[in-house]
């Protein structure tokens, strides 16, 4: 997912972006971001979009800088919550070179770190480490390519949604489909979305100098994968990787 691409769903990002929030019913990423805060840190909220965390952070942090690739996103933000006076937004492309770098507290990243470009990744990854204060801790959140495969032998076992009706892509596409879900990039809403194993993102953060608390599913219901699934489907349900990490 590229910045023109943020750019041009801004306007309607609340209803087209799955919102993490909304669907963490179990508020797991709420408890871990309230596990780390304090009235005397600072938070940078890494891809903000158009700041559904803000007021989330804004109470329980001394100050919040939210920073996004995306212009657009960041003028929405702005104008949602122009009367929080410990906020602060800047326009900030992690998979590029960042310039300008202050140091946090705490680091929150939620379903953020897209890309399917590899090196963007670990641009991203390294700027977010740069980001954070030495013992700073990291709450992250990424797509599971776990959840990704077990939704989509779901759907094509007992055809949900009429997977099974979808014409066969042909040979050239196929075979690029395959080598992107080698590398665990799968397309959601037909872009291609990097998603994670967990031991893949263990040994990413553990290469970039956290040590990571725990890691845990954050699920979700099965509407939020499926336009309309049975009544017997329930669990496991699909999930994403919640992350709480400390950097050495």
């Amino acid at each position: 997912m590229e910045k023109s691409y943020w750019e041009q769903i801004a306007p309607n990002y609340e209803s087209e972006i799955f919102d993490v929030l909304q669907n963490d019913k179990s508020k797991k990423i709420v408890n871990s971001i309230q596990s780390v805060s304090g009235s005397s840190k600072t938070v940078i909220d890494i891809g903000c979009a158009v700041g559904k965390w803000i007021p989330v952070l804004s109470p329980i942090f001394k100050k919040v800088h939210a920073i996004d690739i995306s212009a657009k996103n960041l003028i929405i933000a702005k104008k949602k919550y122009h009367q929080i006076e410990n906020l602060s937004l800047e326009r900030v492309d992690m998979s590029s070179k960042v310039s300008k770098k202050g140091k946090f507290d705490v680091a929150i990243c939620i379903n953020a770190i897209l890309t399917a470009d590899l090196n963007k990744r670990d641009l991203f990854f390294k700027h977010m480490t740069s980001y954070l204060k030495k013992g700073g801790e990291l709450v992250l959140v990424v797509p599971s390519l776990e959840s990704k495969l077990f939704s989509h032998i779901v759907a094509h076992k007992w055809n949900i949604d009429k997977v099974k009706s979808v014409k066969h892509t042909n040979g050239k596409l196929a075979l690029s489909e395959i080598r992107n879900i080698k590398d665990g990039v799968a397309n959601i809403d037909e872009v291609p979305t990097k998603h994670f194993l967990k031991e893949e993102i263990m040994l990413l953060l553990n290469l970039e100098g956290f040590l990571i608390d725990k890691i845990e599913k954050v699920e979700y219901q099965w509407n939020t994968e499926f336009h309309k699934p049975p009544t017997w489907l329930k669990e496991p349900l699909p999930w994403d990787w919640l992350v709480t990490a400390k950097k050495k």
